[in-house]
């Protein structure tokens, strides 16, 4: 199983950028997924996440401004960001509970990171 993310990159103060990670290998099923994001002498913490029926969780630094969304059909995690701000700038990594045949046990994987930074 691996998540590829993509969509990161230099944007200026009040942009936007969306980041989207797709899942793909063995799969039976994909429970939660999300994103977090680790900024340079900072440990990695949560941006937002999403159940498989679509309950989103946010960190209060991003309310208002991101939107987490998925596509089941595609396994796929999307990041919408607006409204970015220097602070927002890190390397941002998807995460999922996934499901491995043949026996269902749930695992957690990482995407690579990819990096957005806020800058005039």
């Amino acid at each position: 199983v691996q998540l590829q993310a993509s969509g990161g990159g230099l944007v200026q103060p009040g942009g936007s950028l969306r980041l989207s990670c797709a899942a793909s290998g063995s799969i039976a099923r994909i429970n939660a997924m999300g994103w977090y994001r680790e900024a340079p002498g900072k440990q990695r913490g949560l941006v937002a996440t999403i159940t498989s029926g679509g309950s989103t969780n946010y960190a209060d630094s991003v309310k208002g401004r991101f939107t987490i969304s998925r596509d089941n059909a595609k396994s796929t995690v999307y990041l919408q960001m607006n409204s970015l701000k220097p602070e927002d700038t890190a390397v941002y990594y998807c995460n999922a509970a996934i499901l491995v045949p043949p026996r269902s046990y749930e695992y957690t994987y990482w995407g690579q990171g990819t990096q957005v930074t806020v800058s005039s």
